[in-house]
């Protein structure tokens, strides 16, 4: 049960930051790349001043710091420019389904035991997700914004392969953080950021609550969920931000993704069930 809750928890903070993103680059708050890097800049702070309130440091150094980085950068990027033209829950659909490949791929990769039952769940949420972005029940989204939402999923699932396997997982998460920042304030260089008082205010909130903490809950968690189970877990977030884009981006679903929704639910509790 506490598994359960606190995965639900992180989960929700991942929704939020789908809520975030959008209502700041959506809405024209803040560029893109200038919210990305506000972002990372308020989380690596949030995450320092919690790890030395402990008396440690950030965890520089881990063989999978590297993959760690490289994959939270991606992750951050394609997030931020995918919101311009995605609303919140067709964006975290597609974010999430492309996780779920990633990792699922790493699982079977890593001889990780898959049990029939999770596969039978990841394939229930899979059809869920299938049928809302289906032509008249969701929405298309165009190509480029796509691609830059798949290109965050593989990068956040790569993210999240790393991370079963750190041993603090704070320090570990302050690290990623800190190093990630100069590598999305790259494209900075070439395009200014436009960011307003509003703008600036999500990114903060994005960025020190729902990415830095939430993150490093989820790094908690992953080492009793393993690839297969946090892969599945993570499918419920679109429905999250779904929920939430309607209540408060006025962006409301279609009977028909509400009752995909409910198939998604469905397979998650499937694929979490012990």
């Amino acid at each position: 049960m506490r598994l359960m809750l606190l995965t639900t928890l992180a989960m929700a903070a991942f929704a939020g930051n789908s809520l975030l993103n959008r209502w700041a680059v959506g809405a024209g708050h803040a560029d893109a790349f200038g919210f990305a890097a506000l972002r990372v800049a308020s989380g690596a702070l949030m995450l320092w001043l919690l790890v030395r309130m402990r008396g440690a440091s950030p965890a520089w150094r881990s063989s999978r710091r590297m993959q760690a980085v490289v994959g939270l950068a991606a992750y951050m990027l394609g997030f931020s420019a995918a919101y311009l033209a995605l609303d919140a829950g067709t964006g975290a659909l597609i974010l999430f389904a492309t996780v779920q490949v990633t990792m699922f791929t790493g699982a079977a990769l890593a001889a990780e035991p898959l049990p029939p039952r999770r596969w039978l769940g990841a394939g229930l949420a899979l059809t869920g997700l299938a049928v809302l972005l289906w032509p008249g029940a969701g929405a298309v989204p165009a190509a480029l914004p796509a691609l830059a939402m798949m290109l965050a999923g593989v990068g956040w699932g790569v993210y999240s392969l790393g991370g079963q396997h750190e041993a603090d997982p704070l320090a570990a998460t302050a690290a990623n953080f800190a190093l990630c920042l100069p590598v999305v304030l790259v494209p900075l260089m070439l395009w200014p950021p436009q960011v307003d008082a509003v703008g600036l205010a999500l990114a903060v909130a994005s960025g020190a609550v729902t990415s830095g903490l939430g993150y490093a809950l989820w790094f908690a968690v992953l080492p009793a969920l393993g690839a297969g189970r946090a892969a599945v877990a993570q499918l419920g977030v679109p429905v999250l931000a779904m929920l939430g884009g309607a209540a408060i981006l006025a962006e409301p679903p279609s009977m028909a993704a509400i009752l995909a929704a409910a198939v998604v639910l469905g397979g998650v509790a499937l694929g979490l069930r012990r």
